[in-house]
């Protein structure tokens, strides 16, 4: 097969991708079951065996997995095949607890590797593409997903991983890759690096952008699109379904990641009451593995929030844009906030750069936020009183509360090299 030519399976029927996903989830049901001790504990408790399981809609009678199970059985407990059989580990950074696992066998990288090259292709990529990864490389999935992906397409890799803004740039600028893979926030402080190095980023050898590991706005798409002048992709993943490569949006549509639900079966749920929802509507999302060895996961919960939509350049579902997760959504007097929502404001100000953060406060016995973002360079301290008073409106008539805003100088708030820390909880501090 050409190794850059589309498989049958993106474009196959939908009854045939619905066999196909059935025959494996009955496959990974069983593996589940019989090789992993959490499972089948978790599947006796709940009162299913895989057998009960004939259909799609079938899948709701089984337990979620949360990370908590794999907190609680750190660092191996989750495996379901012998050690000797793992060739890879990974590990959150653990910043909110326990770090969480995940093992590999070589079959889980050879598929890894697999739907992260079948993402780049969406992306309009191919072996004649020189892609630098400036995802972090190490226990993180980022850099080493993206780096195994690059060289399945065929293509030159460049493994810069995160950080060295400045070697960032100056490689870009001598090596001429054509795409990039980093966080949309990172992407942004190397569009900087390269604005005050060589006068303009747009200028670069970068047609394409491959953004992931943060949920990011249409409003960030636009400001690095523009200032760089490619096109930006949305790549989706996380460490615990496998990594980077899990969806990926299509060069032709732009329209919301498509899910490679040969892999990655997806479902909608109320995260309230767990229910699952109908396609298009709101919700949190839950993945299964469908073809993973090492480390099958059943119906883990994502805490992302969004929406199942239909096909569109592919056979396989897309899924909207992250509305937030409903772990990070903060209630500020009654009002459900995401920190998407603030982003959104600032990036309509074209002279605020879109690096900020939201600080929760305590106002006597109300909770309230506090925004402090920047204004591009040579702005008059009357501009920033403005652009403070400008936001504070906007973000009073969008998104329903009152805030106070700083509007500080260009350089005046740390750059993030990998994932963005957005949300600082101050109310136990103050």
């Amino acid at each position: 097969m050409n190794k850059n030519a589309m498989e049958h399976i993106e474009t196959a029927s939908v009854d045939e991708l619905r066999q196909l996903q059935v025959e494996r989830l009955k496959k990974t049901l069983n593996h589940a079951y019989h090789n992993s001790t959490v499972y089948k504990q978790k599947f006796d408790e709940a009162g299913v065996h895989p057998d009960d399981f004939k259909h799609l809609e079938d899948l709701a009678k089984f337990p979620f997995t949360t990370k908590k199970d794999l907190r609680d059985n750190y660092p191996f407990g989750m495996f379901a095949v012998p050690q000797e059989q793992i060739v890879r580990v990974h590990a959150s950074s653990g910043t909110t607890g326990q770090p969480t696992v995940v093992g590999y066998t070589q079959h889980d990288i050879n598929i890894w590797s697999d739907v992260v090259a079948r993402s780049l292709r969406a992306a309009g990529l191919s072996s004649k593409d020189t892609i630098q990864v400036s995802y972090g490389y190490g226990l993180f999935t980022g850099g080493l997903g993206a780096h195994y992906g690059v060289e399945r397409l065929g293509a030159t890799v460049i493994p810069m991983s995160g950080g060295q803004t400045d070697k960032q740039a100056q490689l870009i600028h001598d090596f001429k890759p054509t795409a990039l893979m980093v966080t949309p926030s990172y992407c942004l402080n190397i569009i900087e690096a390269l604005e005050k190095k060589f006068g303009s980023a747009k200028d670069c050898s970068i047609k394409t952008g491959v953004f992931g590991a943060e949920p990011w706005t249409n409003e960030m798409r636009k400001e690095i699109e523009t200032r760089l002048g490619i096109d930006a992709l949305d790549i989706y993943g996380l460490s615990e379904v496998m990594g980077p490569g899990v969806a990926m949006e299509c060069l032709e549509s732009k329209d919301g990641p498509t899910i490679w639900e040969d892999h990655f079966y997806p479902e909608i749920i109320n995260p309230e009451t767990g229910e699952v929802v109908q396609d298009g509507e709101l919700g949190e999302l839950v993945f299964t593995t469908i073809t993973k060895e090492g480390m099958p996961v059943i119906r883990y919960r994502t805490r992302d929030l969004t929406r199942l939509l239909p096909g569109t350049s592919r056979t396989m579902r897309r899924m909207d844009k992250i509305v937030g997760r409903s772990d990070d959504m903060m209630i500020i007097r009654g009002v459900n906030v995401f920190p998407s929502q603030i982003e959104e404001q600032i990036l309509q100000i074209p002279q605020l750069i879109a690096n900020y953060q939201i600080h929760i406060c305590k106002q006597g016995h109300l909770d309230t936020l506090h925004i402090r973002t920047e204004m591009r360079q040579d702005s008059s301290p009357q501009l920033a009183m403005q652009l403070a008073n400008q936001l504070k409106s906007q973000i009073k008539t969008m998104v329903g509360i009152s805030v106070s805003v700083e509007v500080l100088n260009e350089g005046s708030l740390p750059r993030s090299e990998g994932k963005a820390q957005r949300v600082f909880d101050i109310r136990q501090s103050a």
